[in-house]
């Protein structure tokens, strides 16, 4: 009896993306598989197969090894018609992320990402902040992260409005020349600043979650920790980061015994039992500055998302 043919329904124009230090080393194949997680296994491999999908514009094997600011090119795909089609985000959460920009021109978007939100959808994320930006501005032709958050952390992330500008912040952040700030509660007091010069490495953790580990062999990492305020068990500290790398800031916090509150994956569980007990629902991590010289006008700008409602409520009961 012969199969019926598959029927597919168009998902997405084209789109590009630059890989990150985090990304490089993965195989295109797998890197696709993970990226395009409603798109049938057998149209990846035939979209490689074909060279449909391009890196710096050439055809690749499904074996190549990504490489850090190496552009991938996917084309229009397609999703089989037995998915259901992803919701559409509501109005009330588009005019949420209207009121959260913090700057915006003909190239860049800056936005102060609520908590709670994922930057791209993903298995439990019917969409993300790049998702609900593409549905409010259609007439955007390309709208790409510059870099990420966690899901349970707020403040300043760039969006680039075009392809140069997002090679050239990818190039600024690979020479570490875009300042970064954030405001966090560790557990315990700190008296002075530290710094943190740990390098970082990724290591398979259970049902594929990503868990970051401090590795002789991994990727330099430094993170400098300031006390801003000292309470009675924590301290509120500023963090500045050069390099950006996936739960930096969490890892080496918590090596230095003074994990970040709120954090469920390296941080202390009874301190962040005490603090629910006051009313923290989150992760208690804030990207609170962004500082660089923008490509387009050479000119010197910081980006500031004020510390959100939900943690400053939480400094005033501690």
């Amino acid at each position: 009896m012969n199969k019926k043919p598959q029927e597919y329904t168009r998902k997405s124009g084209v789109s590009y993306v630059v890989i990150t230090a985090d990304q490089s080393g993965r195989r295109i194949d797998n890197y696709l598989l993970s990226y395009l997680k409603d798109v049938p296994k057998t149209r990846i491999y035939k979209m490689l197969r074909k060279g449909e999908v391009r890196v710096n514009r050439s055809r690749v094997k499904q074996d190549y090894k990504l490489q850090q600011q190496d552009v991938v090119r996917i084309p229009p795909v397609y999703q089989s018609a037995q998915h259901k089609r992803r919701p559409e985000p509501s109005p009330s959460l588009q005019g949420l992320i209207y009121r959260h920009i913090i700057h915006e021109d003909e190239q860049l978007l800056v936005i102060n990402k609520p908590p709670g939100l994922a930057v791209h959808s993903g298995t439990n994320d019917a969409f993300g902040l790049i998702e609900i930006l593409r549905a409010m501005r259609p007439e955007d032709s390309f709208l790409e992260l510059v870099h990420r958050l966690d899901k349970s952390t707020s403040g300043c992330l760039m969006i680039a409005r075009n392809h140069q500008l997002l090679r050239d912040l990818h190039e600024l952040l690979k020479q570490n020349r875009v300042s970064k700030t954030y405001q966090t509660l560790l557990k315990g007091k700190i008296s002075r600043s530290q710094v943190v010069d740990a390098p970082l490495s990724r290591r398979a953790g259970g049902h594929g979650k990503k868990h970051i580990q401090i590795n002789e062999s991994g990727k330099p990492s430094i993170s400098r920790f300031t006390p801003v305020k000292v309470f009675s068990g924590a301290t509120l500290a500023r963090v500045e980061i050069d390099t950006g790398r996936t739960h930096q800031i969490r890892v080496h916090a918590a090596s230095i015994g003074h994990p970040v509150a709120g954090d469920k994956k390296y941080g202390d569980s009874e301190f962040n039992r005490s603090l629910r007990k006051q009313g923290l629902k989150r992760m208690f991590l804030h990207a609170d500055t962004l500082s660089l010289e923008l490509p387009y006008t050479r000119e010197r700008v910081s980006f500031r998302a004020p510390l959100p409602e939900d943690l400053q409520s939480l400094l005033v009961k501690i």
